[in-house]
């Protein structure tokens, strides 16, 4: 417990005053985030000039979390080390289409097929090195290996993995276009998956995940990097995480409910996630079969704003609904948790 307060308190403490440092520096080289032409008119007029690239706090912030506090009666594991080079894998690539954004000064940053690359290449290393290096189960599974107990074999779970990532990572991006909204809904995701890795850690012999207080450290990382980052970013906004926050934070998450055998326990903890790339998929289908939309603007929280919803309250909606998902699935967990014969004494 001692280590995930010790990791907590320094994301939050790297995040909060690093994040004022990159303002500032930001600032002063006009690093800016370029506003799509086609997006919410308001915002081109509120919001242009912002600086971005926020997102190197969150990630350093994590990082410098995970490896202080495992200096702390603690042992970098292997399963830990992937997880965190997945995070700053993507970072890595989110920095490169945030930065050539800013270079160019349009809201274009690298191409489609090599921004994609960057993604996959991320998340087959860390897909491949946890199948060799580490003992996780290749089962496809809810709340605990064994849950469902169809086995996907060491090609079928990386090639899943890496569908979850990217998949996941992308939705996280998608759901960065209002000033915390992405931030404060993986607080409250990242907390879940702290929850139920120190569960896990406590109940190793029905989980089987070795490495869970690991797991646990990172999330409870995650939570202090995203409150700190939340204090610059929270509306109206004096920084934007960019890419390198979200697609970061997104495969985070992902590598997390991979790592501890919650595969299709995320999709309900990130409900927000996966609802506003849904209202992206069904705009274009949608519109490429019809001609017409479903939404007067995707993704569904720029609906919103578009009919005459305050910023502001789109956001503390949002999280609301984040946090009942977040709410559910650590639910369902201790609820399956239950149904253990022999787990409650």
């Amino acid at each position: 417990m001692i280590r995930l307060l010790i990791a907590t308190a320094i994301g939050l403490l790297v995040a909060l005053f690093g994040t004022r440092y990159l303002i500032r520096w930001l600032t002063q080289r006009s690093v800016a985030q370029p506003i799509q032409d086609d997006g919410v008119q308001m915002h081109r007029e509120t919001k242009a000039g912002t600086p971005t690239m926020g997102g190197i706090a969150i990630v350093a912030a994590i990082a410098i979390a995970y490896v202080i506090s495992d200096l702390y009666n603690g042992i970098y594991t292997r399963s830990g080390l992937l997880v965190m080079f997945a995070i700053v894998g993507s970072g890595i690539v989110g920095f490169a289409d945030d930065w050539i954004k800013v270079r160019r000064e349009r809201n274009l940053g690298l191409r489609a097929r090599t921004k994609a690359t960057g993604q996959l290449i991320v998340a087959a290393v860390f897909a491949i090195g946890m199948v060799t290096l580490t003992d996780v189960h290749t089962e496809i599974s809810f709340t605990r290996w064994d849950s469902i107990g169809f086995d996907l074999g060491p090609v079928g779970w990386c090639i899943w993995a890496v569908l979850l990532i990217v998949g996941t990572s992308n939705a996280v991006n998608l759901t960065d276009g209002l000033d915390g909204l992405a931030g404060g809904s993986s607080l409250l995701a990242y907390a879940c998956f702290t929850a139920m890795a120190f569960w896990m850690f406590g109940n190793r012999d029905i989980y089987d995940v070795p490495h869970a207080l690991d797991l646990a450290v990172i999330a409870a990382a995650a939570v202090g990097a995203c409150a700190g980052f939340l204090w610059w970013n929270a509306a109206p906004a004096q920084i934007f995480m960019g890419d390198t926050g979200s697609l970061a934070l997104g495969t985070g998450l992902a590598a997390l409910a991979l790592a501890t055998n919650t595969h299709l326990l995320l999709p309900i903890l990130g409900a927000l996630f996966v609802a506003e790339t849904l209202s992206v998929m069904i705009q274009v289908a949608v519109f490429k079969r019809t001609g017409k939309r479903v939404f007067r603007i995707a993704p569904i929280h720029h609906h919103f704003e578009m009919l005459g919803w305050p910023e502001t309250r789109v956001i503390i909606r949002f999280w609301l609904l984040a946090g009942f998902a977040a709410a559910m699935a650590l639910g369902l967990f201790y609820a399956d948790f239950l149904s253990i014969p022999g787990s409650v004494q």
